[in-house]
């Protein structure tokens, strides 16, 4: 199976599991490179590093198999360059929509994990393979791509505006499917002819 990932979805996990390790040597990386509000903490490295950090085993396992279920097929169709670029930009925005809702909140928490690349990664599936069959976890029930994005993004957005399954970032994963939104539109744009 590892074999037959892409090259970019592979060096992620790869370096998604090596700093998993590294947080277990070396503690202070949280402190470091999680990414902190801005009255807390906050360093501009940060909308990018907190991304390689996770909060426990499941945390990383969910982000994964979500890289490799997403990730693959879309560098397949991609390329590696623009699939790199995709998720940058996903993790970027899932950050900037974190460190807003933190800010209006005058929350102090940390967040961690590639959960608002991951997110944008599924939206960017949905809406290259609407109609690809897709078997979440729970509940295992098929459906269309574009409907399983459409119920996270809604759940998503339920969960951060109740303050449900509170320290999830819910606004960041939203961050991250807008952000892969806005890349997927702007590369749309750019390939329609102008007249």
């Amino acid at each position: 199976m590892f074999s037959r990932l892409e090259p970019t979805v592979r060096a992620l996990l790869i370096a998604n599991l090596l700093i998993f390790v590294a947080e277990w040597l070396l503690p202070s990386l949280f402190n470091d490179f999680a990414l902190w509000p801005l009255a807390a903490g906050f360093q501009p490295w940060q909308l990018v590093s907190y991304a390689f950090l996770h909060g426990g085993i499941a945390h990383l396992a969910f982000n994964m198999i979500g890289l490799v279920s997403f990730g693959n097929e879309l560098e397949q169709y991609w390329g590696s360059k623009r699939l790199l670029t995709f998720y940058t930009a996903s993790v970027v925005t899932a950050a900037l929509t974190q460190l807003a809702v933190t800010s209006s909140l005058s929350e102090i928490a940390p967040t961690v994990g590639a959960s608002g690349g991951i997110y944008g990664l599924l939206l960017g599936f949905a809406m290259m393979f609407p109609n690809r069959k897709v078997i979440p976890l729970i509940p295992p029930i098929p459906m269309p791509a574009w409907l399983f994005a459409v119920i996270f993004a809604g759940l998503e957005l339920y969960l951060g505006v109740t303050g449900t399954a509170a320290g999830i970032a819910h606004f960041a994963h939203l961050g991250g499917m807008i952000g892969g939104w806005i890349m997927i539109r702007r590369w749309r744009r750019r390939a329609s002819p102008i007249y």
